[in-house]
């Protein structure tokens, strides 16, 4: 595979307090692509001494960077969202190389620069109240930035979630120290340069490299960092949440797994379910937390909805991430292709009816192989997988795969569709699809889920609605009028007033 820029021109060193350094002891890791197993860089690896130096120079920015007017800080931002829009090519190739995402399907740059021109602005709504309710005082509360933060940001989309940890951090008032995945670095290092040619203040913004251990873990359990805010699988955020709870109780945002379930009634436009679930389950190729990996559909229009869905979820077009015809790219990397192999064999083993690509895929071989169509591509490719009438027990019904692998399932009534859709530890995204408008509103509040559409499924997302989860599927809420709240505290100051 040609690369398509001169990737030893891509910056591979953490960046921290305002410059590009390698790791204290030189440590690297090599990270490849999914599709060709090619080197694409290496990258150096984040110690528990770089992790302290970017905590430390984010603790040391604070003062300066939390007393600035918010149109102050709102210009920095707005400059970062022009240079982001600008480098929507070059991001789009670095996750297409270390993670496998199909540029076609690349919308992440402009949706992100979107994303820092809001809060460009947001940081005048950081306003507190006043109260005249008790005689002889006028008391009121301030809000104020919590200090400094830590992110930790997962693989799938780290340009979209770089911009919505980063963005309302920075608006409140705080610094930021942020570790990218060590699966798609390229991206978040990318961006650090980006925030560096805005002239963000030294310290404010710092990007690490690495694994969870250290770096990750250090940030969680770290005494000057005040917020903790992490993306990524269930496991991991109970680590995280832990070692909050141990340091110094810091305050804790998590976005975990889903295992997101659409009700298709007798009533719904089967054309449309069919195409928007479809649609659901095709980015980034299955490993997105609101895929709708759960499909339930009422049984006198479950064999239109399975036929309808199963041509359109087939025709893809596996192959380079980098070609725009590609539709489905490889799985991010061996670990998740073997994960999503065993639980195709779960699937077997629980006795459902496979109806499409259900079988357990051969290690890719470690030499190239191209042909026509989708055939003879090396990579680690899944191919669109259904399973029918498979228990709810079975284990790939009850985890999240995180893999083109979907499960319809039947149901007779409305009580029994909710049921099933609640039977789960995970509630991020649910959807119903229904032309009955109070059949909507009923099962919208029935569903335990921190966001249902209503004739719509993900990834459609209201920017200005409040994104999280219910139960396992995390803690808090982002998005715009709700992100800045995270990253601000509230002091009740009580002002006695002398009568005269």
């Amino acid at each position: 595979m040609g690369l398509p820029l001169a990737i030893n021109e891509v910056e591979n060193r953490l960046y921290i307090n305002g410059e590009f350094v390698p790791s204290s002891d030189g440590k690297t890791f090599t990270v490849k692509s999914p599709y060709s197993y090619e080197a694409v860089a290496t990258v150096y690896e984040a110690t528990e001494n770089d992790t302290n130096r970017a905590v430390a120079a984010a603790k040391a920015a604070f003062p300066a960077w939390s007393a600035l007017d918010p149109h102050e800080r709102g210009a920095y931002l707005s400059r970062l969202a022009t240079l982001v829009r600008d480098s929507h090519t070059e991001l789009a190739t670095l996750d297409a190389l270390c993670m496998g995402r199909p540029v076609s399907s690349y919308f992440d740059a402009h949706y992100s620069a979107n994303i820092y021109d809001h809060y460009a602005q947001a940081g005048f709504d950081a306003k507190g109240q006043t109260s005249l309710n008790t005689k002889g005082h006028m008391n009121f509360t301030l809000r104020q930035p919590i200090g400094v933060v830590g992110a930790i940001i997962p693989w799938n989309v780290p340009v979209v979630l770089f911009a919505h940890k980063v963005a309302p951090a920075l608006a409140a008032g705080c610094t930021i120290v942020l570790k990218s995945s060590e699966k798609a670095p390229l991206s978040s290092l990318k961006l650090a340069s980006l925030i560096h040619a805005a002239g963000f203040p030294p310290g404010t913004v710092n990007v690490l490299s690495g694994f969870g251990n250290p770096s990750g873990s250090m940030l969680s359990s770290h005494m000057d960092v005040r917020l903790i805010n992490f993306t990524g699988s269930v496991a991991t955020g109970r680590h995280v949440s832990a070692a909050a709870a141990r340091s110094n109780l810091k305050k804790v945002i998590l976005e975990l797994g889903g295992k997101s379930p659409a009700l298709i009634f007798e009533d719904a436009d089967i054309e449309q379910a069919s195409t928007e679930t479809v649609m659901s389950m095709r980015l980034l190729s299955g490993q997105a937390c609101i895929a709708n990996s759960r499909i339930y559909v009422q049984k006198s229009v479950a064999p239109a909805f399975l036929a309808a869905f199963r041509a359109k979820f087939e025709d893809v077009k596996c192959g380079d991430p980098l070609d725009p015809a590609t539709t489905q790219g490889p799985q991010a990397d061996g670990i998740q292709f073997e994960r999503i192999n065993h639980y195709i064999a779960l699937g077997n083993e629980a006795m459902g009816k496979t109806d499409a690509g259900a079988k357990q895929q051969q290690p890719p071989s470690t030499t190239n192989s191209r042909g026509n169509g989708n055939s003879k591509i090396s990579g680690f490719f899944i191919p669109p997988t259904i399973f029918t009438s498979v228990p709810e027990s079975a284990p790939s019904m009850r985890d999240e795969i995180f893999g083109p692998v979907v499960h319809i399932n039947t149901f007779a009534t409305e009580a029994e569709a909710v049921q099933k859709a609640n039977d789960t530890e995970f509630g991020l995204y649910a959807s119903v699809y229904t032309r009955d408008l109070d059949r909507a509103m009923r099962v919208a509040r029935a569903l335990e889920s921190g966001t249902v559409g209503i004739n719509c499924t993900s990834p459609t997302i209201a920017g200005d609605m409040p994104f999280g989860g219910y139960k396992g599927s995390g803690i808090g809420r982002e998005g715009f009028g709700y992100s800045l709240d995270n990253y601000l505290e509230t002091k009740s100051v009580l002002l006695r007033v002398r009568d005269e």
